[in-house]
């Protein structure tokens, strides 16, 4: 079989970004352009902002990622593309792109499932990964414990019932003072905290074993805060940052690892931009250990958004024949298993 080369296109959020993948492992290039130094201003991402600066950076990142893969277009087999879930003004520059270049080079069409995606950057560095297997996915918009039963199908047995995980990291960090992004601010600040400092609740969701509820850790937290803000008590930020991630930490690891051991997994893969947390892969790399569980993570810059992931997803999603037409559209609410 000769080698198959994806050209990859990533928009979703705030990350414009274009790769190419051959054969759905081997990446030979992966460009990024970040916007978080603009968003920082605000507190968080700007949609509009966002969109328009993807419109700025698009060819410009697709340009760079075929110089530095050492080919041109017609060296493509398909081209994928993100086209959901995100936000739809950041989704749509991707996807418009995508599709011209389609179109004008008459190459086939693959939107990939943003999520998807993630998952699948998990096999770039891991070769001899394969499904089935065990993966949680953690990042701002989106908390899942999944089965991955095949490429590109997906079980879900847990999911958050309100707050994503990244979320609730976002939502503390502005709450003391870190500011944006929160996943980031809060792992480093954690680094000099005691864990044990204060006691946070774990989030357990009744009659729903694998579900995760981190509003309401995030409500202790706020709680506390104010609290001793009324109290006129000085606040750890290192002690309440390393608290909180731990709490965060248990409710994750602790419903893997039940997974992996009532359905019998020897494999568990985490995906997402939460999974880069230093505190989060160190536990759960130490209770894979000590359950004799092979633990997956790819490197922290592919848990981010980037373009590699979706390239890898669209392979798969190549090889089993999916193909899209010009009428592909942005799709911001896109659930995962949905089309």
């Amino acid at each position: 079989m000769s080698d198959i080369s994806i050209l990859g296109i990533e928009s979703s959020c705030d990350e414009t970004a274009a790769a190419v993948v051959r054969n759905g492992r081997e990446v030979l290039s992966n460009v990024i352009s970040s916007q978080i130094a603009i968003h920082t201003e605000y507190g968080g991402v700007v949609p509009e902002i966002a969109s328009r600066k993807h419109l700025e950076k698009i060819d410009e990142v697709i340009k760079t990622a075929l110089t530095e893969a050492d080919c041109t277009f017609h060296d493509i087999d398909a081209i994928a593309v993100t086209y959901g879930p995100g936000l739809v003004g950041a989704l749509l520059v991707g996807v418009a792109e995508a599709k011209a270049l389609a179109w004008a080079l008459n190459k086939p069409l693959i939107g990939v499932h943003h999520i998807e995606g993630h998952v699948s950057a998990n096999y770039i560095e891991n070769k001899d990964l394969e499904p089935p297997f065990a993966c949680l996915i953690v990042s701002g918009g989106h908390t899942h414990l999944v089965v991955v039963k095949d490429y590109g199908e997906f079980e879900i047995v847990g999911r958050s019932r309100d707050d994503a995980a990244g979320e609730a990291f976002d939502k503390v960090a502005r709450a003391v003072g870190l500011g944006y992004p929160g996943g980031p601010k809060i792992d480093q600040a954690a680094k000099s905290g005691d864990p044990k400092a204060i006691r946070f609740p774990r989030g357990e969701v009744a009659g729903s074993p694998y579900d995760f509820s981190f509003s309401g850790i995030k409500s202790a937290v706020l709680n506390y805060i104010n609290s001793a803000h009324m109290k006129e008590e000085p606040i750890n930020v290192p002690d309440l940052c390393a608290s909180f991630q731990e709490s965060v930490t248990d409710s994750l690891v602790s419903r893997s690892i039940r997974l992996c051991q009532e359905r019998g997994f020897t494999k568990l893969a985490i995906a997402g931009g939460v999974a880069s947390n230093s505190h989060i892969r160190a536990r759960m790399e130490e209770e894979c250990l000590k359950n004799h569980i092979r633990f997956y993570r790819p490197s922290p810059i592919l848990c981010t958004d980037n373009a590699a992931m979706i390239g890898t997803a669209g392979y798969y999603e190549f090889i089993k024949g999916k193909r899209d037409g010009l009428d592909l559209n942005a799709k911001p609410n896109l659930k995962l298993g949905e089309r």
